[in-house]
């Protein structure tokens, strides 16, 4: 087995996609025509998104993410060699800015921001040899 899908219910699938793409620099891969379901290009593992409806679609029950709540307790990581600057370009394209870019003491650099539907998302340099 392998890991191949996260899937973040949202709002509205368009535009949450075309946050990505503004905030994160994340290509669309795949829309359904019904405008239902999303998937971004983000490298091995699918980033998804599907409307809220989906879930009763799918007879399972979620909390709605909302941005003006606590955040839930996930969050995605897009990995950078420059986090300041991706940092910054995130929060100038609509990330609501949640922790500036900081160094761990394991050697990372390490800024989190959340999305437009209220999501955490971590902005980070990759893990060395002697991090962890």
């Amino acid at each position: 087995m392998k890991f191949g899908y996260t899937v973040f219910y949202v709002k509205d699938v368009p535009k949450t996609l075309d946050h990505y793409q503004a905030a994160f620099g994340c290509a669309v891969r795949f829309v359904h025509d019904s405008k239902l379901y999303g998937e971004l290009e983000t490298g091995a593992t699918i980033l998804a998104f599907a409307a809220n409806e989906m879930a009763e679609t799918n007879d399972i029950a979620i909390r709605a993410s909302d941005p003006k709540d606590v955040a839930a307790s996930v969050n995605i990581t897009f990995v950078t060699e420059d986090v300041q600057s991706a940092y910054d370009h995130a929060v100038k394209n609509g990330a609501a800015a949640v922790m500036p870019p900081t160094t761990k003491p394991w050697g990372q650099t390490s800024s989190y921001v959340r999305d437009r539907d209220g999501h955490l998302v971590e902005i980070a340099s990759p893990i060395g040899d002697g991090q962890a």
